[in-house]
C-alpha cells in the first residue's frame, strides 16, 4: 500500500473534535467558507469539503437531529423536494449519467457524524473513476472547490 500525504484533512480532524458538529459550523459560517450553497427553511444544502466527485452535495436538516423521525413533516418534505432540486441543478451543470444517494443513519450503518443526520448527492459518469479509490486509495476530483462554489450556489440562485 502506498501512503498518500493529505495535510489538509487535518485541520478538518480537528475541527470536528474541537468545535463540534461540522454542518452547524458550516451554517454559522460564511456560505462560501461553509461551502453552504442553499439555506431553506428547514434544511440547507453544502458541497462535502472531501468529496467523491466535483458536485458531491449533501443536505442537512437546520435542526441537529440524528433521525428522519426526528424532523418535522415540514422539514422531512424539504429536504426530499431539496433532493429532486440537487439533482436538477446537478444535471445542468454536470451533466451526470447517474446519481448516488443516500444516508447513513448511526455510527453502525457507517455515519461519520451520526449526530446531525444528512443525505449525500453524489453525480456518477459512465466511465468514471469509480474503482480508483479501492485500487489505488486515490479520488480524482478535477475541478477546484472554489469554482465548484461559485458554479451551484449561482444555479441554486437566491435562498441562502
Amino acid at each position: 500500500m502506498r501512503p498518500l500525504f493529505t495535510p489538509w484533512r487535518m485541520e478538518y480532524l480537528k475541527a470536528h473534535t474541537a468545535n463540534g458538529c461540522i454542518f452547524c459550523e458550516a451554517l454559522r459560517a460564511d456560505p462560501q467558507k461553509g461551502l453552504v450553497v442553499f439555506s431553506g427553511s428547514e434544511n440547507f444544502i453544502l458541497l462535502n469539503r472531501y468529496p467523491y466527485t466535483n458536485g458531491h452535495l449533501m443536505i442537512a436538516p437546520r435542526a441537529h437531529e440524528a433521525s428522519l423521525n426526528g424532523l418535522s413533516h415540514a422539514g422531512r418534505t424539504e429536504m426530499m423536494d431539496l433532493l429532486i432540486r440537487a439533482q436538477d441543478v446537478l444535471k445542468d451543470l454536470y451533466a451526470p449519467g447517474g446519481f448516488n444517494i443516500g444516508m447513513n443513519v448511526g455510527s453502525c450503518a457507517g455515519a461519520g457524524i451520526a449526530d446531525h443526520l444528512h443525505v449525500h448527492v453524489v453525480p456518477r459518469w459512465e466511465g468514471d473513476t469509480n474503482y480508483m479509490s479501492v485500487l489505488s486509495e486515490t479520488r480524482i476530483i478535477p475541478e477546484d472547490m472554489n469554482l465548484t462554489w461559485q458554479k451551484v450556489h449561482h444555479a441554486f440562485g437566491s435562498g441562502s
